[in-house]
């Protein structure tokens, strides 16, 4: 007799899963894809989307029609609460989703709720990317020959890319903006100091004012108050503080890792619910830390795959083990990016060329037919 699988979330580690789906349907399982709207979009390509290099169609994955095409059901809607002991899912609406085995790929956040915001302040969080298609749309409606003050909080790979992308954006829309960057304690410092030194010339020669040494203190409605007193003031504001996963997990009583991300085995699945998986960035891994980058989300897919099938069917599972060292390459946003793997750093076209084929190629693999002729 099939069970009901339940996918909460059409993230990376999910989208293997999301191209079988009939193998799951085909075997006699009941399966049902919950997500928040009807279209993933792809992180890696979203800075390069606000700076206008690739069109919002391009950096996305329409996972209502891969449910529907594998004959699943899609349920919009957010899940606020698991409830383990009666295996079933709680909504923002109310409703409740019964599971037998449900798998989480609900990404990360920016987290907010430690600083202090003003309502009516121009604030844009750089996660999810549907905020920075509304920051794109802010600008284009607001940017012109006038000088226009877009600030930047956070020194990290998000902060770098959003900053070279929104030069180039304001410099295609023939405005004058004051791009500032709060780096916070350096930029790039967890990176080599290569890294680090190509970061920096990158956007001072573009007109970049990089801050580092300090934070993001308050935002009030047009001024942000650094750690050291300063104010800056602005029109709008970029925050990439950093990603943690939803307090779903915390707020449900399950077990966690210290960012509050489902923590999982080396099956992908809970230590405490052996029906409950996940992978991206909302777990944690218990054998090792892991870093919130993409390129586990896609290891984990056939991971994810077989053994959610194994689950259902009682079958022998596969161990998910972690690559060591993995390649980065940060857009630029001037059709340039910084190559990084191990020892090897360098940038030019070059590299964004490659980090342009790599990003296509995982995006036609996912592709729905017709997705990119929609407006």
């Amino acid at each position: 007799m099939g069970k009901h699988l339940v996918l909460v979330g059409g993230g990376h580690a999910h989208l293997t899963c999301l191209k079988e789906l009939k193998v799951f349907i085909e075997r006699g399982h009941e399966v049902t894809l919950i997500g928040p709207a009807s279209h993933h979009y792809y992180s890696g390509m979203g800075p390069g989307m606000l700076g206008g290099t690739y069109r919002p169609q391009e950096i996305r994955f329409n996972i209502l029609k891969m449910a529907q095409a594998a004959g699943a059901r899609f349920l919009q809607g957010v899940v606020v609460e698991v409830r383990p002991g009666e295996k079933r899912l709680v909504l923002a609406s109310g409703e409740e989703v019964p599971y037998d085995v449900v798998s989480f790929n609900t990404g990360s956040g920016i987290p907010t709720h430690d600083l202090p915001i003003a309502p009516d302040a121009n604030v844009f969080t750089v996660k999810p990317i549907e905020q920075l298609l509304k920051a794109q749309k802010f600008i284009r409606d607001r940017l012109t020959k006038k000088m226009h003050h877009i600030l930047l909080a956070g020194g990290g790979p998000a902060g770098l890319e959003i900053t070279g992308n929104l030069v180039r954006l304001a410099s295609d829309l023939g405005g004058r903006a004051e791009i500032t960057l709060v780096a916070g304690r350096r930029l790039m410092g967890d990176f080599p100091d290569k890294v680090r030194s190509l970061a920096l010339a990158s956007l001072t020669e573009r007109g970049v004012k990089v801050i580092e040494g300090t934070r993001l203190r308050e935002v009030q409605t047009n001024v942000a108050v650094l750690q050291d007193g300063r104010m800056l003031p602005f029109d709008m504001i970029f925050l990439a503080l950093g990603v943690r996963p939803s307090p779903l997990f915390n707020d449900s009583g399950l077990p966690t890792g210290p960012d509050g991300g489902l923590l999982v085995n080396e099956f992908l699945q809970s230590v405490a619910h052996p029906e409950i998986f996940g992978g991206g960035d909302c777990i944690y891994f218990q054998p090792q830390p892991l870093d919130k980058v993409g390129v586990y989300a896609v290891r984990q897919n056939p991971i994810l795959l077989h053994n959610l099938q194994a689950a259902l069917e009682n079958r022998v599972m596969w161990r998910f083990k972690p690559q060591g060292a993995y390649l980065l390459i940060f857009n630029l946003g001037n059709g340039r990016a910084i190559f990084r793997r191990k020892q090897l750093v360098f940038d030019g076209p070059l590299a964004f060329k490659l980090k342009d084929y790599i990003d296509r190629r995982f995006m036609q693999k996912f592709q729905i037919s017709g997705e990119l002729e929609e407006a």
